[in-house]
């Protein structure tokens, strides 16, 4: 087995440190996620990384969610100065994000390339609001930003959903997504395992049935 496909098999140190942190800021654990910030951090993770999947929670999990993530990452990062711990800044985002007109038409061609053709369905007949909302917002405003690459978004999506009950249907959606853009299955299993290990055992269960569909159906 070569580097690349045993890299193909597995994530990454750092895309496994995300999983507990999205998972934790999305159901409002702060102490665990305290403690999953510190881990990361440790494990190479920046300081621009990590802010960048706090800002993303409130896509999936709400404003509220993601400002007390950011708090709880703004503590962290004071206890490890005054610890003496120089954490990595990393870098922002390399290109300006485009308004208007323009920022639907980016946010609709990269939401069709996620989802591996144009998103329709009733609730968007219904409610051409939230259509116009998820294509400007989230995936205008947020996967334009290039300072976190699409599989870490991904992978940071299905830890948030896999941890919140009740949302399947989007966890499914974003199952299907990751393995669009090049995340394996057994990346994705290893994502069910991180979730078992450092989460808890429902939010686990939750991906594994999610990822069990997917293969299922594909």
């Amino acid at each position: 087995m070569t580097q690349e496909s045993a890299a193909s098999e597995t994530l990454s140190v750092h895309q496994q440190a995300i999983v507990p942190i999205a998972a934790f800021a999305a159901t409002g654990g702060i102490d665990k996620l305290s403690v999953a910030l510190e881990q990361g951090l440790d494990a190479g993770l920046t300081v621009s990384d990590t802010r960048e999947i706090l800002v993303q929670v409130y896509a999936y999990a709400g404003f509220p969610r993601s400002l007390n993530a950011l708090g709880a990452f703004m503590k962290v990062l004071e206890s490890r100065k005054e610890r003496g711990i120089r954490d990595v800044a990393g870098q922002p985002p390399s290109r300006a994000i485009p308004k208007g007109d323009a920022l639907l038409a980016a946010g609709t061609a990269n939401q069709t390339r996620l989802a591996g053709g144009p998103v329709k369905g009733p609730v968007f007949d219904f409610a051409p609001a939230v259509d116009e909302y998820i294509k400007t917002h989230v995936f205008g405003d947020i996967f334009e930003r290039d300072n976190l690459d699409w599989q870490s978004r991904e992978l940071a999506t299905v830890s948030m959903l896999a941890a919140l009950s009740g949302v399947e249907s989007q966890l499914q959606a974003h199952m299907r997504i990751c393995m669009n853009i090049g995340i394996s299955a057994s990346q994705l299993g290893r994502l069910v395992q991180t979730l078992a290990d450092r989460v808890d055992v429902e939010a686990s269960r939750r991906a594994h049935d999610a990822l069990e569909r997917q293969l299922a159906s594909a």
